[in-house]
């Protein structure tokens, strides 16, 4: 029944993980948020539009059970990542950085340039279990002074224990950064439960808020302690002071901006959130993992790359046929479905708006791909 809200696709669109389908009032929204006010054309139009980001921002802390002071916009989580890494304090004998090789590669390349700083790398391996938190603290030494975690791998759909994880780099006095750009919006969130010192996250994906309306969350203790390079007039503690001479960080996340923001994705993505959050992430949650079961129990194990055990997954099935794997591919566009292929294996994302007889579509186009092989 939610499939009406949103603009419907011409085949069976899984590339959720990817780019999520718009609201059908998505365009309404930014019209009267965005164009609307700029086409007034007088000098109050950037109290209207920063108004807007608040709201952003607001719309935030109600998904992710924070507050507004904690959560700053951003482009992408890349830009996010640079920014704190280079505001952050080094602590003396803890430089090397942790994270896993299933990572997304952009936030190895940004920490990788941390080694400017006198940081230094240090991956968990490909083959070691992510999700396996003895793992993690054999690999959370004295030397490590920051943590990548990432909530749900995408190319596995992994979803990792990360409030065990960030307890275990809390107890270690290591700086604990989150990445839930494949879980945020599937995938119920709470973070007054992990006690991060950082979130990062995007709205292009499940969020169904298109590109540019990144953010990133501080934990409002070690927010003091970050004194941001990358900085601009909304960075400052009063943004139209306009003293040249006189800069000072905003006492919140906000000192993590930087210059003339944009504003039009910000309104794009407090739109698309907010119809989410009316439907209900936990609802969003229970028919993802219901549709994405429907394919799992239909399958042999051994092509199954995603977690079987619904508890233990993000939203993304994740699915290799060896030699079959063309035939798999063909069945599949032959039926119009959406879907991305990489060589770890094929991806399909099912969100609220997909439909059981979806499903069983893809369920069909596998099986025989199996049978072929």
């Amino acid at each position: 029944m939610f499939e009406d809200q949103f603009i419907p696709h011409d085949g069976i669109y899984l590339l959720n993980h990817s780019v999520g389908r718009p609201p059908r009032t998505a365009r309404q929204a930014v019209d009267e948020g965005f164009f609307e006010p700029w086409e007034q054309g007088d000098a109050e139009v950037w109290p209207s539009w920063l108004a807007r980001v608040d709201d952003f921002r607001r719309t935030l802390a109600t998904l992710l059970n924070g507050r507004q002071p904690e959560f700053c916009p951003q482009t992408n989580l890349s830009s996010a990542l640079t920014k704190l890494i280079h505001a952050l304090p080094k602590q003396s004998g803890r430089e090397t950085i942790l994270l896993h090789e299933r990572d997304f590669p952009s936030m190895g390349f940004v920490l990788q340039q941390a080694e400017r700083l006198g940081y230094r790398t240090r991956m968990i391996a490909a083959d070691s279990d992510p999700q396996d938190l003895g793992e993690w603290e054999r690999h959370l030494g004295d030397d490590v002074g920051i943590a990548l975690i990432t909530h749900v791998h995408s190319n596995t759909s992994a979803l990792l224990p990360v409030a065990d994880i960030t307890a275990r780099a809390r107890q270690r006095g290591i700086v604990s950064v989150v990445d839930v750009a494949q879980s945020v919006g599937v995938v119920p969130i709470d973070l007054g439960e992990w006690e991060a010192d950082f979130v990062l996250g995007s709205c292009v994906k499940w969020l169904c808020g298109g590109p540019g309306a990144g953010f990133l969350w501080a934990n409002p203790g070690i927010i003091p302690q970050c004194e941001p390079i990358d900085v601009g007039w909304f960075s400052h503690a009063e943004p139209f002071e306009f003293d040249i001479r006189d800069f000072r960080y905003a006492e919140d996340a906000l000192r993590f901006w930087g210059g003339t923001p944009s504003v039009m994705p910000y309104v794009l993505a407090t739109h698309s959130i907010g119809v989410l959050c009316e439907i209900g992430i936990e609802q969003i949650r229970e028919h993802n993992q219901a549709m994405v079961q429907k394919v799992v129990e239909q399958l042999q194990p051994a092509s199954v790359l995603t977690p079987r055990d619904p508890a233990r997954r993000g939203g993304t099935l994740v699915v290799q046929f060896g030699d079959s794997q063309r035939a798999a591919i063909e069945k599949l566009q032959a039926a119009n479905v959406r879907f991305d292929g990489r060589a770890t294996g094929l991806r399909l994302s099912p969100h609220i708006y997909n439909k059981e007889e979806e499903m069983e579509i893809v369920v069909e186009c596998l099986r025989q791909a199996g049978e072929s092989g």
